[in-house]
């Protein structure tokens, strides 16, 4: 509790000298054991504009995210890691998704569509996207060189923070730092 009204009055510090950084500084604050994996950039760097597809194929881009907060996760269906990861990204989007904000999951690489499907049904996630980067044209633009990896990108549509690894996304300091990255409320 100490430590979360420290970062409140950080916050308030921040926020007053530079808006535009006082959400990602509360939330780099916030950090704690594995959620130190969690890099925030000391400026938001753009992301890659190469597209990728739904699950039918169509076409997609990160800039179609833009005016949300998203988490986007580079995931496979090969990845071990992945696979203990994404039951906590589909409790994440189930408690905090909404208007604001968004997990969106891109599978890179060779990921045929029916391995997809069967990889969410045995670990029951139903409400996360098959979004599909086949050709990997994406990840290799955003710097992915290893599974999973996990990018905090900004309404602006800018990368703000990146995770390389699983991490417990549904574990209370995660949701914290989320809540004070994108300033709204947690849970």
């Amino acid at each position: 509790m100490k430590k979360l009204a420290l970062a409140i009055l950080y916050t308030a510090g921040v926020a007053l000298a530079n808006p535009a950084l006082a959400d990602t500084e509360a939330a780099s604050a916030l950090r704690e054991g594995e959620m130190k994996k969690l890099v925030f950039h000391a400026a938001p760097k753009p992301v890659g504009n190469a597209g990728f597809t739904d699950f039918d194929g169509a076409p997609m881009a990160l800039a179609d995210l833009q005016g949300k907060w998203a988490l986007v996760n580079f995931w496979a269906t090969w990845c071990a890691p992945c696979r203990e990861e994404m039951p906590a990204l589909s409790a994440l989007q189930a408690d905090m998704g909404g208007a604001d904000f968004e997990v969106v999951t891109i599978a890179t690489g060779r990921n045929p569509p029916p391995a997809m499907q069967t990889f969410f049904e045995e670990i029951g996630v139903d409400n996360l996207p098959l979004h599909r980067d086949p050709k990997s044209a994406l990840a290799r633009q955003m710097a992915v060189l290893g599974l999973p990896v996990t990018v905090l990108i900004n309404p602006e549509g800018q990368e703000v923070a990146r995770i390389t690894g699983d991490v417990d996304w549904s574990s209370e300091n995660a949701r914290a730092v989320l809540a004070a990255a994108i300033g709204g409320e947690e849970g």
